[in-house]
């Protein structure tokens, strides 16, 4: 799908606030309702727009520990592939998961109540999974968390 400079206006009006109505969004990109309801939907429908969700505050919910958890692995095959995805799918503490180049084969976000509910999470991790190395650092601020794209 072709993004033009109106998609991008209507992306952004979306990623700063995805509950405001249709004609706010039309209001602050110069068009009407349902030219933008169209181009939303289209989008939608070419997967550009994913899920909508509401962010909510960890801290408030006391989930007041951020972990970075730096995972180096002996193990490539497929099978140990498939149940370390298995393992990260299933524990809701795990925000984020990349597969890096380097040193580093992966790279978690753990966001967990405190210092032994990470332990508790690294522990049944370890127990499903065969790691070779593995390095938790501990976010002592968060200075700044986005999920919009510089469009």
């Amino acid at each position: 799908m072709r993004i033009d400079e109106l998609d991008r206006k209507i992306l952004a009006e979306l990623q700063r606030d995805a509950a405001q109505s249709l004609d706010d969004i039309a209001r602050s990109v110069g068009s009407s309702k349902t030219p933008v309801w169209n181009r939303v939907r289209k989008m939608r429908e070419a997967g550009v727009i994913g899920a909508q969700t509401v962010v909510l505050n960890a801290d408030a919910l006391g989930f007041e520990a951020c972990f970075f958890v730096l995972i180096r692995t002996s193990e490539h095959e497929a099978v140990w592939q498939q149940r370390f995805l298995k393992a990260l799918q299933d524990r809701p503490e795990v925000q984020e998961a990349h597969r890096l180049a380097g040193d580093i084969d992966y790279i978690l976000k753990v966001r967990v109540r405190n210092a032994r509910a990470y332990d508790e999470f690294y522990q049944a991790l370890i127990s499903e999974v065969r790691v070779y190395n593995v390095t938790a650092l501990l976010s002592m601020e968060e200075l700044k968390s986005t999920n919009a794209l510089p469009l």
